[in-house]
C-alpha cells in the first residue's frame, strides 16, 4: 500500500471516529437551553424537573442557577443572567417591579406555599400574651403578607384597602394585644424563633429550618381568593414571556411526575395552583 492510500485511509478514519464522538456527546445537550434561576427547595424542583423524561420529551435543556435573595435573583433575570426565574410569590414580583422600576413578567403559576405564624414560647394562637414581640419578613411582599396573616388570626385589624404588595405596620387600625413588631431578614426565621414570641416564616425558609407548616405553625394560611397574591410564580422578561420553550416550564410543572416527587419530598406545604396569569391580575 502506498504511503498517500495509507494516510488517506487514516485521515478517512479519524473523521468517522468524530462524527460517531459528536453523536454520542449530544444526547445530553440536545434541544433549547433555559437557564432557572431558583433557591431552596424550588431549586431542588427543577433540578428534577430538568432530569426528566418529560423534559427530554419537551426537548429543553434545563440548566438550574441558584442565587440567594430575591432581589438579586430578580436583577439577574433582568440582566439576561437567568432567562427564568421560580422562587417568589405574585405579591413580591409586583413590589420588585414598582421598587427597581422593571418589568418582569409572569408567564405560570406553580404552587401556593402557607405562610405560618410559629412559637416556641406559646402552645394555642389564642393564648398570644399582651405586649408580645412579633418578628416579620423585612421585605415588602412579606410583611404585608405576615400582617395579612395576623389580621387572619384574629391578633390585629388592618385599615380597608390594606394593599397586600406593600402595606406594612403603619396600617394597622386595632392591635388589642399591644403586640411589639420586630423586621428580620425573611431567610432568618428559623433562627430567631427562640428570641421572639411569635414569628411569620414562608414556607420556603421554614422547610430549611425543618418546620412544617402543617403541623408544627400555630397558624396559618388556607388558599382562598385572600391569599392569591401569595401564589408563586415563574417570571422573565417582557422580551422572553412569549418564548415557546419557557411557557413549557408551567407544563412540566404541573405534570404528574413532578407533582408526585413534590408531594413526596414536601408532606404537603407546597399546594399546587395551575391557574392562569389573568387570575391574578384580577
Amino acid at each position: 500500500m502506498s504511503k498517500r492510500k495509507l494516510w488517506g485511509g487514516l485521515a478517512l478514519g479519524l473523521v468517522l471516529m468524530l462524527v460517531v464522538a459528536g453523536c454520542g456527546s449530544k444526547s445530553s445537550g440536545d434541544g433549547e437551553k433555559i437557564v432557572v434561576g431558583s433557591m431552596g427547595s424550588d431549586a431542588q424542583i427543577w433540578k428534577h424537573i430538568a432530569e426528566s423524561q418529560a423534559a427530554k420529551d419537551a426537548k429543553l435543556n434545563i440548566v438550574v442557577k441558584e442565587i440567594n435573595g430575591g432581589v438579586e435573583m430578580n436583577n439577574a433575570t433582568k440582566e439576561g443572567e437567568v432567562d427564568v426565574n421560580a422562587f417568589q410569590s405574585w405579591a413580591y414580583l409586583v413590589s420588585y417591579n414598582k421598587d427597581s422600576n422593571a418589568n418582569l413578567v409572569a408567564v405560570a403559576t406553580t404552587y401556593l406555599e402557607p405562610m405560618g405564624i410559629y412559637s416556641q414560647k406559646i402552645k394555642d394562637i389564642q393564648e398570644v400574651p399582651d405586649g408580645a414581640l412579633v418578628a416579620l419578613a423585612d421585605n415588602p411582599a412579606n410583611t404585608a403578607r405576615g400582617l395579612s396573616l395576623l389580621q387572619a388570626a384574629g391578633l390585629i385589624k388592618l385599615k380597608d384597602g390594606f394593599d397586600l404588595g406593600t402595606g406594612t405596620a403603619s396600617d394597622i387600625v386595632d392591635n388589642p394585644k399591644n403586640l411589639n413588631f420586630k423586621l428580620i431578614d425573611d431567610t432568618t426565621g428559623p433562627r430567631v424563633i427562640q428570641d421572639v414570641d411569635l414569628v411569620l416564616i414562608s414556607n420556603t425558609v421554614a422547610l430549611e429550618g425543618g418546620l412544617n407548616v402543617l403541623k408544627d405553625s400555630l397558624f396559618h394560611e388556607e388558599i382562598s381568593v385572600d391569599t392569591k397574591n401569595s401564589i408563586n410564580i415563574l417570571a422573565t422578561t417582557a422580551e422572553k414571556q412569549n418564548d415557546p420553550g419557557i411557557l413549557k416550564l408551567g407544563e412540566l410543572y404541573h405534570n404528574e411526575d413532578t407533582q408526585k416527587y413534590i408531594e413526596q419530598e414536601f408532606g404537603g406545604t407546597k399546594v399546587p395552583v395551575d391557574k392562569p396569569i389573568s387570575y391574578l391580575q384580577e
